[in-house]
């Protein structure tokens, strides 16, 4: 039976036990308002150690302070504004390329087919050295203040672009833009991981994907119909944007415990709970002891590749990010409205781009309110499935096109590109797109997380260097529907990784994921029969 308020428990009060922070290690039974009853099997010294947590419905009303997310919602939403600017600077090649193929505009001279993909794909490269310069300025200078940097190399590069009379300027320009794209996608994802609560915490992950797409989409709406002056204007925007609107938001809690700031953490987590300080002083206990268990075991990092936890944590990511590039996104987005002009499509190639664009960002709006709640290996398994199925076709019509020579054929399928593309970047958008972000921000303890996403990111931006520099040369080698056929391969692959490999994190809390991790078995108890699940 649960314990009325008046009853004494070994010789304390049950409020007592209901408030007080108790490590979960801790070996007697304890009442607590919010964590589920468990009983966890942890390795010890050879030996195993067991520990229960025990569920009571009892919450006081003058103890209880309901809170809000929003500040949490808009915090992220501020942040991954960083990402919009992104996605716009990514997308910017789609509509500018063909012009400066066809004429050069500010160049001067016509630029050549792989001088296009050096174009394209140095940004990539880029994104190598700006992974590894957020990881390291993401422990010092904290996530906020380096997220606030990144502002730095995106006007620097959109200088670059606006006064560019030689080729050479638009490589370095993509190459420091590079740098921007690696301080935002490595820190973004930490920063919304470490701010969300639980249950929301998979839902402001996926917020990357959602945002990256309005930026491509901003690109390319106004890319086909403005100048080339006007567009770098207005993509320039966004970053300054970006720093305006997230110069306001408070810094990650967990960053200023670990840099002993309780003041500021408290009062940080009070404005994202929307709570007074002294309701979130448990929640602050709880942070505080996993980074004290983090820090107490300090790594350098080759201890990335030495503790079990991490060493998988670290596949893991590195594998949803492979297979996030391997799927072919990057030269779809980089070279799309060269892909329609390839295909013939009966819809006139300007607009193209845009309805893409528009499909990809109603897409991205369904994983967050779907993602906590589904779990993340059916959204990625569904993905993957649309992913290959749209490839396939894709393929098959290039097949016809360029092999077969079927013209009355391919006249009758005009539509395919299109609508295979729709349901590619669909269902891209829905898994594969964002959830590699999502679950590098909640898969890594605190003391290695900065580290690991930096890796994370360089291999994903590498793989992208590799994917877009060179698919020019397959399709030449080998022909469209050759690649198109690779890429859908890949696909395949995902969907039995996600399958038999990937572990769940839905509903998961850091210490939980950590324990699955290191492979310690975590027992559901039924609070009233005390029977396992």
């Amino acid at each position: 039976m649960t314990p009325t308020r008046n009853e004494e428990i070994e010789g304390r009060s049950y409020k007592d036990y209901a408030y007080s922070s108790v490590p979960v290690s801790s070996s007697s039974a304890v009442f607590d308002t919010v964590t589920p009853g468990k009983e966890s099997v942890e390795p010890s010294a050879g030996k195993s150690r067991t520990s229960f947590r025990v569920v009571d419905n009892y919450r006081p009303e003058n103890m209880t302070e309901k809170g809000s997310k929003l500040i949490q919602f808009l915090a992220a939403a501020a942040g991954n504004l960083c990402i919009v600017a992104t996605g716009a600077m990514l997308s910017w090649t789609s509509p500018v390329l063909p012009n400066l193929e066809k004429d050069g505009g500010p160049l001067g001279s016509p630029i050549t087919p792989d001088e296009s993909s050096w174009i394209g794909s140095l940004v990539a490269l880029g994104a190598i050295p700006g992974s590894f310069i957020a990881s390291h300025l993401g422990e010092r200078w904290g996530r906020k203040k380096t997220a606030l940097f990144s502002v730095v190399p995106f006007l620097i590069g959109w200088a670059l672009v606006a006064t560019a009379v030689h080729i050479a300027q638009l490589y370095i320009a993509r190459i420091i833009f590079g740098i921007a794209l690696g301080i935002a996608f490595t820190i973004i994802p930490m920063y919304c991981g470490e701010i969300a609560e639980t249950s929301i915490r998979g839902t402001l992950g996926s917020f990357l994907q959602l945002f990256i797409t309005v930026g491509l989409l901003y690109s390319y709406a106004i890319g086909p119909f403005v100048s080339y002056t006007t567009l770098w204007i207005v993509c320039a925007i966004l970053p300054v944007l970006f720093f305006v609107c997230f110069a306001v938001m408070p810094e990650s809690p967990y960053y200023l415990l670990s840099k002993g700031c309780r003041n500021e953490a408290i009062a940080s987590l009070a404005k994202l709970r929307s709570k007074t300080e002294v309701a979130v002083q448990k929640e602050a206990d709880e942070m505080q002891e996993i980074i004290d268990e983090a820090f107490r075991n300090q790594v350098s990092i080759l201890d990335l590749f030495k503790v079990k936890a991490n060493l998988k944590a670290l596949i893991y990511t590195c594998a949803l990010a492979s297979f996030q590039q391997l799927t072919g996104i990057n030269v779809v987005l980089f070279y799309m409205q060269n892909i329609f002009i390839a295909a013939g499509s009966f819809v006139p190639t300007e607009f193209s781009p845009i309805i893409i664009g528009v499909v990809q960002c109603l897409a991205s709006c369904v994983t967050p309110f779907v993602v906590d709640r589904w779990g993340r290996r059916v959204l990625l398994v569904f993905s993957g499935i649309g992913e290959t199925v749209s490839l396939g076709a894709l393929g098959l019509y290039f097949y016809l096109k360029e092999v077969q020579h079927a013209d009355d054929v391919v006249a009758q399928i005009s539509w395919l590109p299109v609508v295979s593309l729709v349901i590619f970047i669909s269902t891209y958008s829905v898994g594969w797109g964002p959830l590699p972000w999502a679950v590098m921000g909640e898969m890594f303890a605190s003391n290695v997380k900065a580290k690991a996403s930096g890796i994370t990111v360089s291999v994903c931006w590498f793989l992208a260097f590799l994917i877009t520099k060179f698919s020019k040369d397959m399709e030449t080698a080998f022909g469209n529907y050759a690649t198109f056929w690779m890429f859908g391969a890949f696909c395949v692959l995902s969907i039995l990784f996600a399958v038999l490999l990937l572990p769940e994190t839905k509903g998961k809390s850091l210490r939980e994921i950590q324990d699955e991790l290191n492979g310690v078995i975590s027992i559901n108890v039924d609070t009233e029969t005390g029977t396992k699940k």
